[in-house]
């Protein structure tokens, strides 16, 4: 269920404030929106996929993959606590490692990842990462483990990307393939090299 609230009473914000849930809230553009807490199998799944591409892709290329990162434009990074929002995973590639600011990014990562649960706010979030020229978008289904990923077109607009006839979804900037599993979990390799093949959640 969705609510909103013209005005959000001090005391409930001071409760929510010093909630455990408050580390996902998000702020778009002055307006505080709290998603659900992620329950433990989106949790394994972000966790064990951050693990894949730290050690596979990260490293190797000399970029990072960051974890519930406060995400913010340029234009707003005097002020980044006004307009932001928080992805599931960031991939910083090594010419883009300028935006990494510590306690947020200001400006585009290379990928970004949505774990989307039931009701959450997933898709809305795709016109603020247009407008930061985020070249990827990757959405990956919680319950099924259903990954979509999303270019960047030349109208600031993502085009989702079709599976190929091996049956893998196929990043074009980081070369990080996906299929799902019949068992609902996510099969992860770098680009046909089966060396680097893992099924997540590993759990």
């Amino acid at each position: 269920m969705q609510a909103v609230i013209a005005n959000m009473p001090p005391k409930w914000l001071a409760e929510r404030t010093n909630s455990e849930a408050a580390q996902w809230d998000e702020m778009w553009n002055g307006v505080l929106h709290m998603p659900p807490m992620p329950n433990g199998m989106h949790q394994d799944l972000v966790g064990d996929l951050r693990d894949f591409i730290k050690f596979h892709w990260a490293r190797p290329s000399g970029g990072l993959v960051r974890h519930e990162v406060n995400l913010t434009t340029p234009e707003d990074e005097a002020q980044w606590t006004l307009n932001y929002r928080i992805p599931d995973l960031v991939l910083v590639s090594s010419d883009r490692l300028h935006i990494d600011k510590n306690e947020y990014m200001a400006g585009a990562p290379l990928v970004v990842v949505e774990v989307r649960s039931p009701g959450d706010e997933t898709y809305e979030k795709f016109p603020f990462y247009a407008g930061l020229g985020v070249p990827e978008v990757w959405v990956i289904d919680r319950d099924t483990c259903s990954p979509e990923i999303h270019v960047l077109g030349a109208e600031r607009t993502y085009q989702s990307l079709a599976m190929g006839q091996d049956g893998w979804l196929a990043s074009p900037n980081t070369a990080i393939q996906f299929r799902q599993t019949i068992a609902a979990k996510l099969l992860v390799r770098l680009g046909t090299d089966d060396t680097t093949l893992e099924e997540i959640p590993t759990l």
